[in-house]
Order: structure tokens, then C-alpha cells, then sequence
């Protein structure tokens, strides 16, 4: 047997809500699997099993909030399930329990079933013998078309099903509602525009997050800051040539051949990409680097693209057209959220030249990437304009110094000299 514990996404959480699961016990599940949602004030997070095995139990219920480190369910394996990072609020956290409705007696409902009539108002009582769950079991499609066929005075706002979902999810009282759909019904988008200061006030919350753990490494991590200007011509016409050859949705953004030179880097010069945990530096031989992305709503995440030193630039420009989507939609998995090895983050899109980060722990270093400017350049004691990009990078000095960080930089002026090198 092992335990499935609710897992840190970040050093700044200490906590998440169970939405829904995607397992029921009995069912067997593989290492990567997506068994459950939870919320985070980073968005919706997918939580992914890290053993093979089978579900034996399932101990916490959708609307919980979870404590990092509690037992979310049970698994028949004969696996070890990978330790959580336990919350430093508590050594033996407890699960909080759902604000549900109160248990209906002799009512045969699945516990989702329960949370979505609490929210949509309905009455499990008249259900009885009517489930279509196995064993008459009410489940959840059961409630919502309840919901959809009730004479209760809210059910009679005129609002399609979908719309009385996304309320019910996004917290709004359609009764307060004027719809926008025909004959004044209410629609997804009412609902949305409504929902809107419930997003801002999400973004303010994902901004309180970020603001703890950045001054958390602050406060903790001793970082040295190094910068360089690199020519960036030879890959900038490497990509013209490689995109000419290419049809418009297969072409390839600039940021593709500067990850794979972050990757080879990271090989020349593997001390900075790993962690700092327990007083120890610990080197990843894997390279997941996380790529930082802005949210519409404020705030920001920085997912891992995994294994980037063993894609190619077309594999990479398909993971990114999927991954920033999602992350700006709040649909990440947890993997996502707790594998990258180092962080990149790039502001030359807004017209920065240079910034330099602060590293996520218990990350070791983080790079930064500034707008490629046409610069003078002398090259070979002559004078030109060429395409130039200020690289730095934010480094902890417990896991390296200058000398290697200077190397790191050297390898990626390197690297991005040889665009077309595998």
C-alpha cells in the first residue's frame, strides 16, 4: 500500500482544494496518470500519480482543502510513492473539511453528486430510485439535469445548462443576472462578465503567493548576478532560412533555438541546473526548464518544458504551442509545476533589454533573456549593426560562483553561434 499525499506545486504553497477526482477505487492507475483537480491560486492544477498500482481508497472529498503532505487516497502497490514536501505550518497536517450540505439519510449519491446539488440548490430527496449510477447510485449527471428540469424560482431564470454550471463553479448568483441570449436568456458569457472580479480577485491572490516566496529567496538565497551581450545574427538567419523552408503553422519563434542553447549549456555546465535542499546542492540529470508566462489575470508561473536537451526544435514548438494555452487558462499538471530544474524568464517581447531574476527555490539559478536590438559591433576590427541580446543570469552563491556562471554564459554565446549543431 502507499499513500497519495496532496504535493507541494511550489515553495509558496502550503495548501489546495480538491475539485474533482478522475479515479474511483478499484480503478488501476499508471505513473503519470491524472487522477484529480485541485485549485491552487495558481489555477487548476491536474495532480498526476507518481506508483502503478490500483485505487484501494479514496479519503479526501472534492471541495476539501488539502494541507501539502495529507493523504488524498490510498493506492494497492508495491511501489514507494515518491515523500511530499510537507507544509511547514504542521508535521502531520489533517485535511479540512468541505463546507458541503449536510448528509441526506438513505440517500444513495456519489459524493460529487452531493457537492453539485449543494451548489445548483437541488434536493437529493426527490432522486431517490431514480439514479442512473450503478446500483441507482445519483451521480452527477443525474443532478444537473435535475437542476436543468426544477420549478424552484431560480430554476425558472431562463439560462442554459452550461451557464448555470459556470455559475455554480465561478461562484455567481444568476439571479442577479440580465441574460444577453435570446428572449433575455443567460448565457456563458453573462456569467463570465460577472465572474470577472472573482478573477481579478484570483490574480490577487496568485500575486500574494509569488510575493511571499520571492521574498522568501531574498531573504535566504545569497545571489550573484552576471550578464553578457551576445551577437545573435548567425541564429536569427539560421531561423529565417530554417522557416522559409517551413509552411506557416510549422515555422519556428525565436525562443526555440535559444532554449535548445539554454539545454546545451546546462550540459557544459550541469552545476546550475538542480537544487539547493536540506544545506545540499543537488545536480538534476534531467534539464525541465521552466518557462516563465504571464497570466491575463496578473501574476505569473513558469511550468517545465521537460527534457529539453533531447527534442527537437519541432517537438519543442509543439510543447510550447500546448503549454502557455493551458498555463494561462489555469490547466497545468503538477508535473509541470514541480519539475523544472531552472527557470527562464524573458521580457524582450515587451521592449526590456535586461532583467535579471529571482531565483525560485529551491531552484539554483534562474536566466534572463532581454529584446534583440540592432547594436553597433565590432567583429574582426570592423564596425557593424548586428542583431544583439543582453543574456544574465540570477545564480545561488551556496551552489556555484562567478567562475562557473561566467562558463554558463560563455556556453550559451556558444551554442547560439551554431544553431544548425545537433
Amino acid at each position: 500500500m502507499a499513500d497519495f499525499v496532496m504535493p507541494s506545486l511550489g515553495a509558496d504553497m502550503a495548501s489546495a482544494t480538491l475539485v474533482k477526482w478522475h479515479v474511483k477505487p478499484g480503478d488501476t492507475v499508471k505513473r503519470g496518470q491524472v487522477v484529480a483537480e485541485v485549485d491552487t491560486d495558481k489555477g487548476i492544477i491536474d495532480i498526476e500519480c507518481f506508483v502503478n498500482g490500483e485505487i484501494e481508497k479514496l479519503v479526501a472529498e472534492p471541495g476539501a482543502k488539502i494541507p501539502v503532505g495529507s493523504v488524498m487516497a490510498v493506492i494497492k502497490t508495491s511501489e514507494a510513492m515518491p515523500a511530499a514536501v510537507s507544509s511547514p505550518a504542521s508535521s502531520t497536517p489533517a485535511v479540512e473539511a468541505p463546507v458541503a450540505a449536510p448528509e441526506t439519510p438513505h440517500i444513495h449519491a456519489s459524493p460529487l453528486a452531493r457537492k453539485i446539488a449543494a451548489e445548483l440548490h437541488v434536493d437529493l430527496q426527490p432522486l431517490i430510485g431514480h439514479g442512473t449510477g450503478p446500483g441507482g447510485l445519483i451521480d452527477r449527471e443525474d443532478v444537473e439535469h435535475a437542476a436543468e428540469t426544477a420549478t424552484a424560482p431560480a430554476a425558472r431564470i431562463r439560462i442554459s445548462p452550461f451557464a448555470r454550471r459556470r455559475a455554480a463553479e465561478l461562484n455567481v448568483d444568476i439571479a442577479s443576472l440580465r441574460g444577453s441570449g435570446p428572449g433575455g436568456a443567460i448565457e456563458a458569457a453573462d456569467v463570465e462578465r460577472a465572474a470577472k472580479p472573482v478573477v481579478a480577485k484570483t490574480g490577487d491572490s496568485m500575486r500574494r503567493a509569488i510575493a511571499a516566496a520571492m521574498a522568501k529567496s531574498k531573504r535566504e538565497i545569497p545571489h550573484y548576478y552576471l550578464q553578457t551581450r551576445i551577437d545573435m545574427s548567425v541564429m536569427l538567419a539560421w531561423l529565417q532560412a530554417e522557416n522559409q523552408k517551413r509552411s506557416i503553422k510549422d515555422r519556428l519563434l525565436p525562443v526555440v533555438p535559444l532554449l535548445r542553447a539554454l539545454a546545451k549549456a546546462l550540459r557544459d555546465v550541469p552545476q546550475l541546473n538542480g537544487f539547493w535542499i536540506d544545506g545540499e546542492h543537488r545536480v538534476s540529470d534531467a534539464i525541465h526548464l521552466g518557462f516563465a508566462i504571464a497570466m491575463k489575470g496578473g501574476g505569473l508561473v513558469a511550468p517545465a518544458l521537460h527534457d529539453v536537451d533531447k527534442k527537437s526544435c519541432d517537438e519543442l514548438m509543439t510543447d510550447l504551442r500546448d503549454l502557455i494555452p493551458r498555463a494561462r487558462s489555469g490547466r497545468l499538471r503538477s508535473s509541470e509545476m514541480t519539475d523544472a530544474t531552472i527557470t527562464i524568464t524573458s521580457l524582450g517581447d515587451l521592449g526590456v533589454e535586461t532583467v535579471f531574476g529571482v531565483i525560485y527555490p529551491p531552484q539554483v539559478a534562474i536566466v534572463g533573456l532581454g529584446k534583440i536590438m540592432e547594436q553597433p559591433w565590432a567583429k574582426d576590427g570592423m564596425l557593424g549593426v548586428h542583431s544583439v541580446m543582453t543574456a544574465s543570469l540570477a545564480a545561488d552563491h551556496r551552489a556555484t560562483d562567478g567562475h562557473l556562471g561566467a562558463q554558463f554564459l560563455e556556453a550559451l554565446n556558444r551554442h547560439l553561434q551554431t544553431p544548425d549543431q545537433p
